[in-house]
């Protein structure tokens, strides 16, 4: 024997009503707070361009094309293992070989894979205070806000570099 239709009205109408309601709002609810989250990860910053010299000259001497036969290329001085991991191959078969900028880029990825750490640069990012500020900055968004222990003045041109575009997941 079927249920007799429900009533408009009736209790059990006005139950379902809700529970579709609050299905419905929880649903946006988490469909807004992913987007949000994905939306951060293509505009979150790395470090600045000027960071990035102050460690290339820290590392290297500020020589972007050095190989000196240590296994260590590039003004970031990255192991040929971290360049391909990091997908610097996208640019260049080594760091050496790759442009300031690009290989700027792997360095915001590398900080990406390691959560905002310099862990991959120990004794320079210590040696120049680097802090997870200074990972999220960017740019675009340095104000004066960040305090260093450094007395920082380039002697160098400051290489540019474009901050990192939004992430494509695939």
């Amino acid at each position: 024997m079927a249920a007799a239709p429900r009533q408009p009205g009736s209790p059990a109408a006005s139950s379902r009503r809700r529970a579709v309601r609050l299905v419905a709002a929880g649903s946006a609810a988490s469909v807004a707070v992913a987007a949000l989250l994905l939306s951060g990860l293509g505009t979150a910053g790395a470090a600045t361009t000027e960071t990035w010299n102050r460690l290339a000259d820290c590392e290297s001497g500020g020589n972007w094309h050095i190989n000196t036969g240590n296994g260590y290329y590039g003004g970031l001085q990255f192991s040929q293992g971290t360049w391909l991991a990091m997908n610097g191959d996208d640019f260049a078969p080594r760091a050496d070989l790759a442009t300031p900028g690009e290989q700027m880029t792997v360095g915001e990825r590398l900080l990406r894979a390691n959560n905002w750490s310099w862990r991959a640069w120990p004794a320079c990012s210590t040696k120049l205070g680097l802090t997870y500020a200074d990972a999220r900055a960017t740019d675009r968004t340095v104000d004066g806000v960040f305090l260093h222990f450094y007395d920082y003045r380039p002697t160098k041109h400051v290489i540019q570099h474009e901050p990192l575009r939004k992430l494509v997941l695939r």
